[in-house]
């Protein structure tokens, strides 16, 4: 992006799914939303008719597209995925829960708490890899579009590694924030503060969801 027009990132996070309330890891895997998640993403496609933007991205799994698809049908856009907006592929650990994961693959799950972000799972990604993936669809897709307002649906781990992008926080730095299914995180890239730069407006945002259970699940 090269002018001072600033650039909006609407980021969402998938409404609640099934694996996420028996706490799986999902990955590239899937699993349906749950009634509730479809109920909350309700809730955020109302909210969402007020908004102004020019497009719709998602990632290309099951849970982001039926999130981005419920959406559409409040705004009226359509929608454009993206494998790139996966979230990290998490090999032989997913549809496992964390006890699962300690009854075979303790090993693993040690290397992963050191947070090291070349560690690649079996038959899966680092999160070197994910974050390089994730980014290369930002610079590509995102900083031609000087002025524009996009949506993204996406994961947790997308947003994490967004947090991180625009903040500057290490890769091998433990994850420091929160963020709920079918929450709102706005992103603006413009002159702030006398120079270019990314800016956090709002994180996880679920004012939408205060009559909706929430669950901060994986991926």
């Amino acid at each position: 992006m090269t002018n001072s027009a600033t650039t909006t990132l609407i980021l969402i996070r998938h409404g609640e799914t099934v694996w996420n309330i028996e706490s799986r890891f999902q990955g590239h895997f899937d699993s349906p939303l749950t009634q509730r998640g479809r109920e909350q993403i309700k809730a955020l496609g109302q909210r969402m008719k007020g908004l102004q933007f020019n497009e719709l991205f998602a990632s290309d799994l099951g849970r982001t597209v039926e999130t981005a698809t419920i959406i559409t049908g409040f705004t009226g856009h359509g929608v454009q995925t993206d494998p790139r907006l996966r979230e990290r592929h998490y090999g032989v650990l997913e549809g496992l829960t964390l006890s699962e994961i300690n009854e075979r693959y303790a090993d693993i799950l040690d290397r992963l708490k050191t947070n090291d972000p070349n560690f690649i799972i079996p038959d899966g990604e680092s999160h070197y890899q994910h974050y390089m993936r994730n980014i290369d669809f930002v610079e590509e897709k995102i900083t031609d579009k000087n002025g524009e307002s996009i949506v993204l649906v996406v994961h947790g781990g997308v947003l994490d590694n967004l947090f991180r992008y625009v903040t500057g926080l290490g890769l091998d730095h433990p994850r420091c924030i929160t963020t709920l299914n079918a929450s709102i995180c706005i992103l603006r890239y413009g002159f702030f503060y006398g120079t270019m730069r990314w800016v956090i407006e709002t994180w996880g945002d679920v004012a939408h969801l205060d009559t909706i259970g929430r669950y901060v699940g994986l991926g």
